[in-house]
């Protein structure tokens, strides 16, 4: 009979324990979905820790290795998740930049950074790069389209990287709760970088008071429609899916985002205040004509104080085909990650009887100089070339 491995212990646990945990205690059950060209693919818990050891295998033999960093430029996908965590498993952080961003703050801060190992998602990631910036030791990209041409020594696709290590034996995990498990970086209102250092031990305990809070479940399906690039994603979408078990979606891209939400019909939304505000538009924007009588009507019901005999009335005329249309049909726990909403998109979204929940961005800032990290110095040979020269 086999025998299941404790759960991790809340003053020694870290990510990659809880994945390891979540794989040997329901390695059927479906973990990660990702829809692509329209279909859904999914990986279920046994098939992504093994992907995740195969990809810590690839990048050991790399030389990444423990208070190592990996940079990576991309929007939420799979690939993104899965060597954050072989980073981690290896004693590793990762470093999860925003594609979003202004350009200038995005290469104001890899050209401090200087990544030795770096991910781009794409052909359109790699042309954002600084074209001074010293060419990785490591370039991975997750989508091989127009880079024929440019694909170099130290290049890999993060497919051939897994396929390495795949025939090897899974690495002893490194990670330790007090270690770093992600860095953020910023350009503040005055041009001055920022950053943020989050232990495998906080997020795990953000993670906790949110389950026991929301009393979430490993029967949840939550979506993730942006890359894990700010401190309040990993800490109230990361760290429960690895602790609670329950399924984890990306969206095709952000295109269909609101495509897929809605047919996904998730019961765990984590969105910021540009999130709901967006929704909100996209809502009032399927509403009859302004001074249309059908219009009056939808907006009697939608009044905060329209009683209960409107609001029975436009259950199933206006309230449900709304929350239809955003995704909301079946969402139980609607978060609000960071800054509060607007009173008026809170009142919106609570006509429609999702009440918001705020889970603010508590992690602290903090000032870094404008020079390049020490370590970068140490493994970079004096001659080395920029990326695009």
């Amino acid at each position: 009979m086999k025998r299941h491995q404790e759960a991790p212990l809340p003053g020694s646990a870290s990510l990659p324990a809880w994945l390891a945990w979540q794989a040997d205690q329901q390695p059927q059950a479906i973990a990660l979905r990702h829809k692509r060209l329209g279909i859904w693919q999914q990986w279920r818990w046994a098939e992504l820790q093994q992907q995740v050891a195969a990809l810590a295998v690839g990048l050991a033999a790399q030389g990444f290795a423990a208070g190592h960093s990996l940079v990576l430029l991309s929007h939420p996908r799979p690939e993104v998740l899965l060597l954050s965590l072989a980073a981690q498993w290896l004693g590793g952080e990762a470093v999860a930049l925003d594609p979003q961003q202004p350009v200038r703050d995005l290469q104001a801060i890899l050209l401090h950074v200087q990544p030795r190992w770096l991910l781009v998602e794409d052909a359109e990631a790699l042309h954002s790069l600084p074209r001074d910036l010293p060419t990785p030791a490591l370039l991975l990209y997750a989508e091989g389209r127009g880079l024929q041409q440019r694909v170099g020594p130290g290049w890999l696709s993060v497919a051939q990287l897994q396929q390495a290590g795949a025939a090897l034996p899974a690495p002893a995990l490194l990670a330790s709760n007090k270690a770093v498990a992600f860095r953020f970086w910023r350009v503040d209102g005055r041009g001055e970088l920022q950053q943020q250092a989050l232990q495998h031990g906080h997020l795990l305990q953000a993670g906790s008071q949110l389950l026991q809070a929301e009393g979430l479940t490993a029967n949840e399906d939550a979506l993730a429609s942006r890359a894990f690039a700010s401190s309040a994603q990993v800490r109230y979408l990361l760290a429960p899916w690895l602790q609670a078990g329950f399924r984890l979606n990306f969206p095709e891209n952000l295109a269909t985002r609101d495509n897929d939400r809605r047919e996904l019909g998730p019961t765990l939304v984590a969105g910021t205040r540009e999130t709901y505000s967006r929704l909100e538009q996209l809502a009032r924007s399927r509403l009859p004509p302004t001074g249309s009588w059908q219009r009056a009507l939808v907006d009697r019901v939608l009044q905060p104080d329209a009683g209960r005999f409107w609001r029975w009335a436009g259950h199933y005329s206006v309230i449900r085909p709304l929350r239809d249309v955003l995704g909301f049909s079946r969402t139980r726990v609607p978060l609000l990650l960071g800054a509060p909403l607007a009173e008026n998109t809170r009142h919106f979204f609570a006509v429609l009887g999702v009440e918001v929940r705020n889970w603010p961005d508590n992690a602290e800032w903090q000032q870094r100089p404008l020079q390049a990290e020490a370590s970068t110095h140490q493994w970079r040979p004096s001659a080395t070339p920029p990326l695009q020269a």
